[in-house]
């Protein structure tokens, strides 16, 4: 009994011995890695950079920086008129971002012993004016036209929105600093309210020229549908089948949009359009698929972003006629999330 007892404590000696060896490992392989990322950010930029400065003035294009070395992950702008020129790259990380001439929104993680992730609101001079926390990984962001309302959507589950089973948590902040999850909200379908509570709504997009007014995409049960959004009444009414994360044209009267057709299982979000008077569909041309909150550069094209080939955390931003036979050309090389500000 006692050689047994002995060949027991030897084992869970021996296991323990491992055990502590594996996480001596992958510690010093994280700080490593840390390291060589630390470093990489502070190497000369890939692309033509200048320091830190305010918002340039109207027209403008927002943006994530995503070239390697200094300035990756950060909030940057081009002028419109010259997209492919130096970038003014600020010194605010984000992971996700939208703008007006006054004010960015800046969805960002904050890594640590604990990781948290935060909304903030940063002045033309980026300067933090508030922040909150958001409740999972930041997905989308939009500002109303007129600056007074931000919408956040984050990933309280899952990381995508292929990825079976994700949850979300959208919400909109006012002016006062208040804000409402818009779960809270009565979803009406087909004049009834549905009572389930598999609901996700996400994507808002704030209608121009109609304070009360957003659109956004609410699913339950495995349909989806785009939602006409009141602030007053606090509701959600569907319009329309199948729309993801829709964005309006400056002139109201469009919304741009991803559509599956690839199913459940193995999603592919093709680009299209959807006139709202007429609930008359448009696919448009690009063949690969666009996850992402589609901008309007104009009210005849789009842009949107898609990973680099080779992946490494970089993405390049296109450019997309709404005419049907446009085809997709470069906008930004190495950028994320864009915003255009007119």
């Amino acid at each position: 009994m006692s050689g047994a007892l002995a060949e027991g404590k030897l084992r869970w000696g021996a296991l323990l011995a491992v055990t502590a060896l594996v996480l001596v490992a992958a510690g010093i392989y994280a700080v490593a890695a840390y390291q060589r990322f630390e470093e990489s950010r502070t190497a000369a930029s890939s692309v033509g950079i200048t320091a830190s400065q305010p918002l340039p003035a109207a027209p403008f294009i927002l943006f994530r920086n995503t070239a390697s070395g200094q300035g990756y992950g950060n909030a940057a702008t081009v002028p419109l008129a010259s997209p492919d020129g130096n970038r003014a790259v600020s010194g605010q990380e984000c992971d996700r971002v939208y703008g007006t001439s006054e004010k960015v929104v800046c969805l960002k993680t904050n890594r640590g012993l604990v990781t948290a992730f935060e909304a903030a609101v940063l002045d033309r001079n980026w300067e933090q004016q508030r922040a909150w926390p958001v409740p999972g990984i930041p997905s989308r962001t939009r500002i109303s036209p007129d600056g007074s309302m931000i919408a956040t959507t984050v990933f309280v589950s899952g990381h995508s929105y292929a990825t079976a089973g994700f949850s979300t948590a959208t919400e909109i902040s006012l002016p006062d600093g208040t804000s409402g999850n818009l779960e809270d909200f009565a979803l009406m379908v087909n004049g009834e309210r549905l009572l389930a509570t598999d609901r996700n709504i996400w994507g808002v997009t704030f209608a121009p020229g109609q304070s009360d007014v957003f659109y956004a995409t609410a699913a339950s049960s495995g349909r989806i549908w785009l939602v006409r959004g009141s602030l007053s009444a606090k509701t959600l009414t569907a319009i329309h089948d199948n729309v993801e994360c829709p964005s309006i044209s400056p002139d109201g009267t469009r919304i741009a949009f991803k559509k599956n057709d690839g199913g459940a299982l193995a999603a592919h979000w093709k680009v299209a359009i959807l006139e709202l008077a007429t609930g008359q569909q448009t696919v448009l041309s690009e063949k690969r698929s666009v996850d992402d909150q589609i901008e309007w550069l104009d009210n005849r094209n789009l842009l949107y972003a898609l990973a680099a080939d080779g992946g490494n955390g970089d993405s390049n931003i296109w450019k997309l006629g709404t005419d049907p036979t446009s085809q997709p050309s470069l906008f930004i090389a190495h950028g994320w999330s864009p915003s255009v500000v007119r």
